[in-house]
């Protein structure tokens, strides 16, 4: 039966959610203050990560946490604002990421990532997108050999249990790969079943295109208020009110503030980042997206120029940028690919929606008929966009999801 079903927020999440329910047939809306694709999804590395089994979990060895404290590296930076004010699902990150809950987790995390790429391929080819892809895989590259044959065990252990693919590069073998990158290398780790989309942003645009060819709605309006009534919902934006049977929740790190407007409390916290675009010199070429996997930042050769992605910044959403991190992160980036100068007027800004378990919150809302969430991606809401939309839309229609989700159930908290 079909259904008038508002979706809010038009990330890669929001999208893939929207697009798979009026592929069913549903009368949907999506809302978002800005077109779609404009927020997280549009900074990130463009990566869909079929190798990315294990989420990001919270550095527990004592000489990383030193390392972090001066806050002065590229990988992690952190306001103590931010950290005051994510004190709790900090901790809990903290807990969550050893031992057996971690085990546990990562197998969870994995049902998800092994879907990804089957989720994305017919809405890929629905929108006609296939110019956005590149398929091949990336670079995780190594400075010292004990740093590198740490990462290959568990690439070895992720094979086995989760079919994920790779090959280990000399540093031979990753000089002719790529010639213009610097030469103290030691090798790296091919991972080469993920696909690389030269432009996140008009990706989620071509879907949202798509959505609308098949009879979907897109309204930019802000999410003001959501209110129960009767038997269905109310929600009012800065372009009217609108009325819909069905919800669906999908703000990234948004989505905890409309949710305390109905007395549901997540434990939600943001790691932002940043990118810049640049030329490159010396005639440069960049074959493969590459991860500096000890320095802690990544390269991609995107439509737009080379892509430098920072790691995580611990602080408020709201808070102003600092862009010492980025900046620390180019003066690395110089001594390993011979970049050119910045092209954008300057840096992007955006912020990564995590969960203390480093898991989504996908499903219904307990006790409020109708509601439904989708988000807590973390790093991997572009990843995992489209594998949400189809098991949320099977959870709606009542039908049994592909995987268990309970794992990701919001009441998990």
């Amino acid at each position: 039966m079909s259904r008038n079903i508002l979706v809010l927020g038009a990330g890669m999440v929001g999208v893939s959610v929207a697009w798979h329910l009026a592929r069913r047939g549903h009368r949907v809306t999506l809302v978002d203050r800005r077109e779609p694709g404009r927020e997280t999804s549009f900074g990130n590395a463009g990566i869909i990560q079929r190798e990315a089994v294990r989420p990001y979990a919270f550095p527990r060895d004592l000489g990383t946490l030193l390392r972090v404290l001066p806050n002065r590296e590229v990988d992690i930076r952190y306001r103590p604002t931010g950290m005051v004010s994510a004190a709790v699902p900090l901790l809990q990150y903290w807990h969550n990421s050893g031992g057996a809950r971690y085990d546990r987790i990562v197998k969870e995390w994995a049902s998800l990532i092994m879907r990804c790429q089957d989720a994305h391929a017919p809405m890929i080819e629905a929108a006609g997108a296939e110019d956005l892809i590149r398929k091949g895989g990336w670079l995780e590259l190594y400075r010292t050999q004990s740093a590198l044959d740490e990462r290959v065990a568990k690439a070895r252990e992720d094979r086995e249990r989760f079919g994920v693919e790779y090959e280990v590069l000399s540093a031979e073998q990753l000089q002719a790969a790529e010639p213009y990158l610097a030469r103290e290398l030691v090798g790296a780790i091919h991972w080469t079943q993920p696909w690389m989309v030269s432009d996140p942003g008009a990706l989620v645009q071509a879907y949202a295109r798509n959505f609308e060819e098949q009879g979907g709605r897109l309204l930019q309006a802000s999410v003001e208020g959501i209110t129960r009534e009767g038997n269905g919902w109310h929600v009012s934006t800065s372009e009217g009110a609108h009325e819909a049977d069905q919800v669906v929740v999908a703000l990234g790190p948004w989505s905890s503030d409309v949710l305390m407007q109905l007395g549901i409390r997540v434990p939600l916290f943001v790691k932002r980042g940043y990118h810049m675009h640049y030329s490159t010199e010396q005639g440069a070429t960049l074959n493969h997206w590459v991860m500096d996997a000890e320095r802690g930042f990544l390269l991609e050769p995107m439509r737009a120029g080379i892509r430098l992605t920072t790691g995580a910044e611990l602080a408020d959403l709201n808070a102003p940028p600092k862009y010492k991190q980025l900046a620390a992160a180019e003066r690395a980036a110089r001594n390993l690919f011979p970049l050119g100068k910045r092209r954008d007027a300057e840096p992007w800004k955006g912020a990564r929606p995590c969960m203390p378990d480093m898991k989504p919150v996908i499903g219904p809302a307990p006790g409020k008929d109708g509601l439904w969430l989708a988000f807590g991606h973390g790093h991997q809401g572009f990843t995992l966009g489209p594998a949400t939309g189809e098991l949320l839309a099977q959870m709606m229609d009542g039908e049994t999801p592909a995987i268990d989700m309970t794992p990701f159930a919001v009441d998990r908290f």
